[in-house]
């Protein structure tokens, strides 16, 4: 883990806020803080991270939001007025703050919790409407980043794997992995922490799956087994050869149900890119399942669903935060994923910060971090700024 500058330095006369004016300009702004109010609490921050996919598809232009209409009530997108426009001034959703006034008996001041109100400073917060998560004192504060929604994030994609497995019947967010194969597809953080639950809940055999080398020594560094996926899509044998490597060909040899049943149970698909999907499918048993976490914003032209989708009967899952499978909430809800987050945090805390933080910065060099982070000129695993 990088050195990490202070996070708690003096107060500051004006909150600093990091908008995205336009595909690829980033600036920091400066908010009058708004007045305390009876029943809310004010916070300051004092770390927030950056979720190099969704953050930099404001950058890049690419988020779906920016080019049509969303009809929430129909679930579409549509020809329209953008449903989003520039500026974006809410970005990011990993803050770890302190309560520094309270005028509501729900939050104390002093207290240090994991929320998601985006790159800023300070924000003044009403308990009804914004997640406050306190995190326990045993916990590193800028592990906290995970908490509110990262780590959830990943959680929901075990409680996917659950319910496809035993329907509403879900005792604990475990039951899709505890001895059973997976194999997960990314090995960025949504990966590795979906890696890491699925070790943590009794998998009998965790294996990632990355093209990128230092990714699979992050990935090893907390324990995991990794394999190479070979050449891009295209450039492969017609027939995959085992000794070249192919993932798909190596995972289905080691892995045997029976006759004819070969592969991963369940797959985390969590790189948002086709040719990542595409080997999603093609580690899969017959009649397995993808549980997809990425968020894809070229197309999947690379995906051949009339392959090993079709001809093993497979299932494509997605699961996103927004929701939980059908049948599972209220008990499932956005606080118990935290918490289950909590308890990862609280076994691989060490390993975490050490390996998956991959930079520490101050928070008024976020804007020229982030473009350089869309335009690839820098590769971070994980960046959290600090206030």
């Amino acid at each position: 883990m990088p050195d990490r500058p202070p996070a708690n330095g003096p107060m500051d006369a004006a909150d600093r806020v990091i908008v995205v004016t336009g595909p690829g300009e980033v600036t920091v702004r400066e908010e009058k803080p708004a007045p305390l109010r009876p029943d809310t609490f004010r916070v300051r921050t004092l770390y927030t991270g950056i979720s190099a996919g969704t953050e930099l598809s404001y950058l890049k232009g690419t988020n779906p939001y920016l080019s049509a209409t969303w009809n929430a009530d129909l679930g579409l997108f549509q020809p329209g007025e953008p449903a989003t426009g520039y500026p974006v001034d809410r970005l990011g959703y990993m803050e770890v703050a302190q309560v520094t006034e309270s005028r509501t008996p729900a939050v104390a001041v002093g207290t240090i919790g994991a929320m998601a109100y985006g790159h800023r400073t300070g924000y003044l917060a009403d308990p009804l409407a914004d997640r406050f998560v306190p995190l326990p004192d045993d916990l590193d504060p800028l592990l906290g980043v995970y908490v509110a929604h990262m780590g959830p994030i990943c959680v929901n994609g075990l409680l996917h794997a659950a319910a496809d497995l035993v329907g509403a019947d879900v005792r604990t967010v475990g039951d899709g992995v505890r001895g059973r194969r997976v194999a997960v597809t990314g090995a960025g953080v949504v990966g590795l922490l979906t890696a890491l639950l699925a070790r943590h809940h009794g998998a009998a055999s965790v294996v990632v799956v990355d093209p990128t080398a230092q990714r699979r020594a992050v990935a090893a560094a907390l324990g995991l087994e990794t394999l190479d996926p070979g050449p891009p899509t295209g450039t492969e044998p017609t027939i995959p050869d085992p000794v070249a490597g192919d993932p798909a060909v190596l995972l289905k040899t080691r892995w045997a149900h029976g006759p004819g049943d070969r592969g991963a149970d369940v797959v985390f698909q969590c790189r948002g890119q086709d040719s990542a999907l595409r080997l999603a499918l093609r580690l899969l048993r017959p009649q397995g399942t993808v549980v997809d976490l990425a968020f894809y914003q070229s197309g999947a032209e690379q995906v051949r669903f009339g392959e090993e989708f079709h001809h093993n009967g497979l299932t494509l899952r997605c699961a996103q935060i927004g929701r939980v499978p059908r049948g599972l909430a209220p008990a499932w809800d956005r606080e118990r994923l935290s918490g289950e987050t909590t308890a990862l945090l609280r076994a691989y805390g060490e390993l975490v910060a050490r390996h998956l933080v991959s930079a520490i910065v101050p928070f008024q060099d976020g804007p020229a971090l982030l473009v350089d982070l869309a335009t690839g000129r820098r590769r971070e695993l994980q960046v959290v700024l600090a206030c």
